[in-house]
């Protein structure tokens, strides 16, 4: 297995799932605060995006690191790349996401941390651009967006291929960041 790379910024450590993190994550994922503008996760679904995580790292050498701040909190959510799993007219491409535990929020750590990612994604891992995206409603992620320097084109706006029509999260904004 690759070595999973840790990240450090100011005031946070992105580092590799550690067995513990699962239920601080199944609590988060429990969090309908977290989860207003995402399909909701029981525990089997919540252990299953951690497996898919991990597996992720192993095959590109990037995912979905878990954050911690250190003599704070051990684990408060994840923020990391992923590559878009589904067809559309944006892909192939990689995308940088974040979910923090509502506690946690309102301290700029997603951006401090997506920030990090974005470096790496550039000087580590070479890619030529990375993309964001959310339900328009999404205020608190699109601002991070928005913070990232990440640019949006309403003419690329699309409906989730995953999500069946009339479900009121299908309709997604891209955001997008190029290397520099």
């Amino acid at each position: 297995m690759p070595e999973i790379p840790t990240l450090k910024t100011g005031r946070l450590l992105l580092r590799p799932w550690l067995p513990t993190d699962r239920d601080a994550f199944a609590a988060l994922a429990d969090d309908t605060r977290v989860m207003e503008f995402l399909t909701p996760l029981d525990r089997t679904g919540s252990d299953a995006l951690v497996d898919r995580v991990e597996a992720h790292f192993i095959q590109h050498g990037f995912g979905y690191w878990a954050v911690e701040v250190p003599g704070v909190a051990s684990f408060i959510g994840f923020v990391g790349l992923g590559t878009v799993g589904f067809e559309a007219a944006f892909t192939p491409a990689v995308e940088i996401g974040w979910r923090l535990a509502s506690a946690h929020w309102g301290r700029g750590y997603a951006t401090e941390a997506a920030r990090a990612v974005i470096d790496a994604a550039f000087t580590r891992f070479d890619l030529p651009q990375v993309v964001a995206l959310t339900v328009p409603a999404n205020r608190r992620s699109r601002a991070v967006m928005e913070r990232l320097g990440m640019t949006h084109d309403p003419a690329e706006d699309f409906d989730h291929p995953r999500l069946a029509e009339g479900l009121p999260l299908r309709r997604h904004v891209l955001y997008r960041k190029p290397r520099p």
